[in-house]
């Protein structure tokens, strides 16, 4: 109970000066982040709970499948059909190179990993958070273009990361007893149990509630609410079922998107307002036991998490973005926001959870730490200055420029 009201009073306090924060580029996961740390059982002792016991990683599988659900119920998949759509590139082409670069990465780094458990902190850190540069994705400064391609890349790589994470997190564990076929039958029941859950009772569910409202038989708050326990209802059912619920929760919500449109409207009120505070929550708790996640912390661990935010993120974004036209300011820019914030922090638990013996999970976990504490404060400091540095460099740019095509505009997840 101690811990719900130190919560509730960093929430209280940083509400009452949120907007001032906000202005000196202090963003909300950053405060929290802090305020866990400070008040987490190596600093001040206020705050004790661990986010691998079974409370705190429900709590974070909850948070995750309903960001899913949310980003994929928002995501328009035709942008990724229209000719040379960005996003579309840096699905395609970017996320593989950047776990592969990951991958190749902390084999040099991160000595004493095996191959495989590399792998699986590349497909951690491979999905990016929008919401960690959300002064970016909302700042007018930055061309509509811009602000979508990094909305519906951070929307969706979090999804497609998955089947790869417990690819690899299965080679990781049983590559010694398993041939081929028990690792592609283990990928293959993962992904179609999740997949046919999302399809059958995402959809299903949602042809429901379309039929409800349809009726106006369902009050505004409702329509929302039904939204959020689709997304928890088709995770916890794949997850019972042996599949993987992540992308249960993903699949549904691209599900219940092709019913109406304002479904994904509806999440984005959830996302925005409640689902606000089960985000914070899990940047708090990340913050409490942070310190205790640091202890195999090595300088080659500090050297990854750099290469990871830079090179490892930025190479793959310049190749999936070559003979694109963008501007070397527009390629610079997009490789550099792409933030490692919920997503990671959840999959990296999610880890912990599946996987306790992992022989080594205490350097995965220490990596995953480092590079997600540097990537809150990082991204969240330099997300206002860079977008106006870029607002001035695109003002050398010709009128026809292929950043400066106006498209439609896709909403951010806000924290």
């Amino acid at each position: 109970m101690v811990e719900l009201g130190v919560i509730s009073a960093v929430f209280l306090a940083y509400a009452l000066v949120s907007r001032s924060l906000l202005s000196a580029n202090i963003s909300a996961p950053m405060v929290f982040v802090a305020a866990g740390v400070l008040c987490g059982p190596h600093v001040l002792g206020f705050a004790t709970f661990s986010p691998t016991s079974e409370t705190g990683l429900i709590v974070a599988e909850v948070a995750l499948a309903v960001v899913l659900f949310s980003d994929a119920s928002r995501s328009d998949l035709s942008e990724l059909r229209s000719d040379g759509a960005l996003s579309a590139r840096l699905l395609a082409i970017g996320m593989p190179l950047t776990m592969m670069t990951g991958t190749a990465a902390a084999a040099v780094l991160l000595l004493g990993l095996e191959f495989w458990e590399g792998a699986v902190i590349a497909a951690i850190l491979a999905p990016t958070d929008a919401a960690l540069g959300h002064a970016v994705v909302s700042s007018k400064l930055v061309p509509e273009k811009i602000r979508q391609t990094i909305n519906v890349e951070a929307g969706l790589n979090d999804g497609l990361s998955i089947p790869f994470l417990f690819l690899f997190l299965g080679l990781a564990v049983d590559q010694a007893s398993l041939d081929a076929a028990g690792w592609f039958t283990f990928g293959i029941e993962q992904i179609a149990i999740g997949v046919t859950t999302g399809l059958l009772i995402g959809g299903g569910a949602g042809w429901l509630v379309d039929r409800a409202i349809e009726r106006r038989a369902m009050t505004h708050t409702f329509k929302r609410l039904s939204m959020v326990a689709i997304a928890i209802g088709v995770w916890a059912l794949a997850d019972s079922a042996g599949g993987n619920g992540f992308i249960a929760a993903f699949v549904a919500g691209l599900a219940v998107a092709r019913f109406r449109e304002d479904f994904g409207e509806h999440m984005l009120g959830f996302a925005e307002r409640e689902g606000q505070l089960l985000s914070l929550v899990v940047f708090f708790v990340f913050g409490t036991a942070a310190i205790g996640f640091l202890g195999d912390a090595t300088w080659g661990v500090v050297a990854f998490a750099a290469l990871s935010l830079t090179l490892v993120r930025m190479g793959p974004v310049a190749i999936a973005l070559s003979g694109t036209g963008l501007s070397n300011a527009s390629v610079a820019f997009i490789g550099w926001f792409g933030p490692r914030g919920l997503a990671s922090i959840i999959l990296a638990l999610v880890v912990v959870e599946e996987e306790p013996g992992l022989p080594g999970l205490d350097l995965v976990i220490a990596a995953t730490t480092v590079t997600v504490l540097a990537s809150v404060f990082l991204h969240g400091i330099t997300a206002r200055p860079f977008a106006r540095l870029y607002s001035q460099k695109l003002k050398s740019l010709p009128p026809d420029s292929p950043e400066l095509v106006e498209v439609g505009e896709v909403r951010a997840r806000r924290v």
